[in-house]
């Protein structure tokens, strides 16, 4: 079995300082700063191991009676119900005395299990086997809840490694009667059924993702006390209210409202309370906007859309003289600047009348000499050379058909002249032409029948 991040085929998993950059392999894991420094005193040293599962997204404790050093990234065998779990080595040493005191338990508690042995290759065999029915199990398990209408949500299914006992993460808003269901279970899958319960950032952290940061999700890798978060953290930070932009995958708002919130809190100290109103000769001032980066305050008068930014200490000096029954004639607003360097707008110049058309002109003539070009194509003739020399003027035509791709016959070119005597071919009389020489031909019997509608009489 090797590291589903960073693809190390090793059973021992990752090796590397710190786990993998991808945050597979170090989900919820504490550095061991003390890793590398000597022991000098081996009877005294932390015989607790911590042991993480399913990636990290559990974790336990587990006492080591055999005195084996193990290291992070070492498969250990402990005890499971009624049988055996495996799971990876995330912490040693002294540490894990501190992490022991922040989860509130002892060191010495007689309910901690035991590690039974570093795991062997039938155990991880064993192990993957177990893993691989997970998600088959998950599909068919989310079917049954559908079939008996239950209004649950099935998250994630966790086997132990010897397949005896199955925990069922599941979340929902009510009480779920899942007696029915878990009879269902046992007997389709065979093993010991654990329904566990958990809330929607437990869910979102098991599930994992990528957050509006761009890093990885903080319930997924580092965060697991979850504390309560509501909209005052926000108003202290002068965010807007938006459900939308405050809300962080798991549809609740964003954990990462609280980290710093104590910042602010301290900074908002030097502002004086009971500020929220001034009296001026123009009416009363309403405080809108603290910025605690400027130091200032945001005031707008009744009847008017300006905002009139305060120092802390004008602010003071007004409240100061209200307390005393004076109005101040004016507020005495500074001026913000803005850190960014001012946009200059650039100046337009009139032009009209001063674009030359030259190269429309230059268009326009390279056409007219295209066209020109094609009307009088230069070069070879498609029948054959062009004739050189003056062209003839005048002169009888000659007689005889003219031969097709053979060069044109020299000579001058007839004008005028007597055409051709003889009975007119058959075919359409050409237009434009004389009407030819000869005998009428006689009239023939008029064809019987209807007369074509539309038509002229013959």
């Amino acid at each position: 079995m090797g590291c589903g991040s960073c693809g190390t085929g090793t059973p021992n998993g990752c090796k590397s300082n710190g786990g993998c950059s991808t945050g597979g392999c170090n989900r919820l894991n504490v550095h061991d700063w003390l890793r590398d420094l000597p022991v000098d005193d081996a009877e005294s040293q932390c015989r607790v191991v911590e042991v993480s599962f399913k990636q990290g997204s559990r974790k336990e404790f587990f006492r080591n009676p055999t005195f084996q050093v193990f290291e992070k990234g070492d498969y250990v065998t402990v005890e499971g119900v009624n049988g055996f779990d495996l799971g990876e080595v995330s912490l040693t040493g002294e540490l894990v005395r501190v992490q022991l005191k922040k989860r509130g338990t002892d060191e010495f508690h007689p309910d901690m299990k035991k590690i039974l042995r570093p795991s062997t290759e039938k155990d991880i065999e064993t192990f993957k086997i177990s893993k691989s029915r997970e998600s088959d199990m998950l599909a068919r398990s989310r079917a049954h809840a559908r079939e008996l209408k239950l209004q649950m949500k099935l998250s994630e299914i966790e086997l132990q490694a010897d397949g005896k006992k199955g925990t069922f993460f599941y979340t929902a808003d009510d009480r779920i009667d899942f007696r029915e269901l878990i009879r269902i279970f046992a007997g389709e899958f065979k093993v010991k059924v654990e329904m566990r319960q958990i809330g929607i950032r437990q869910e979102a952290a098991k599930v994992g993702g990528i957050g509006s940061c761009g890093r990885e999700l903080c319930c997924s890798t580092w965060l697991h006390d979850f504390k309560s978060v509501n909209t005052t953290a926000a108003r202290y930070q002068n965010l807007s209210i938006n459900q939308t932009k405050l809300s962080g995958q798991c549809g609740r708002l964003k954990c990462c409202l609280n980290f710093e919130l104590d910042t602010y809190l301290d900074a908002l100290q030097a502002f004086p309370d009971y500020a929220d109103n001034l009296q001026t000769a123009m009416g009363q001032a309403f405080l809108i906007k603290k910025d605690i980066f400027k130091n200032l305050m945001w005031y707008t008068l009744p009847n008017n859309t300006k905002h009139y930014p305060l120092t802390i200490e004008r602010v003071k000096e007004i409240k100061r003289l209200n307390q005393q029954g004076i109005a101040v004639e004016e507020l005495e607003a500074v001026e913000v600047t803005s850190g960014k360097p001012k946009e200059v707008e650039p100046d337009f110049v009139d032009v009209v009348g001063q674009i030359s058309l030259r190269t429309l002109e230059k268009n326009d003539r390279r056409r007219r000499d295209q066209q020109r070009n094609y009307r009088e194509p230069q070069g070879p003739n498609q029948n054959g050379p062009r004739p050189q020399g003056p062209r003839p003027q005048g002169g009888p035509r000659p007689q005889g058909p003219r031969p097709e791709g053979g060069p044109r016959p020299q000579g001058p070119r007839p004008q005028g002249g007597s055409r051709p005597q003889g009975p007119r071919p058959q075919g359409q009389r050409p237009e434009g032409g004389p009407r030819p020489q000869g005998p009428r031909p006689q009239a023939g019997p008029r064809p019987q029948g209807p007369k074509p509608e539309g038509g002229n009489n013959a």
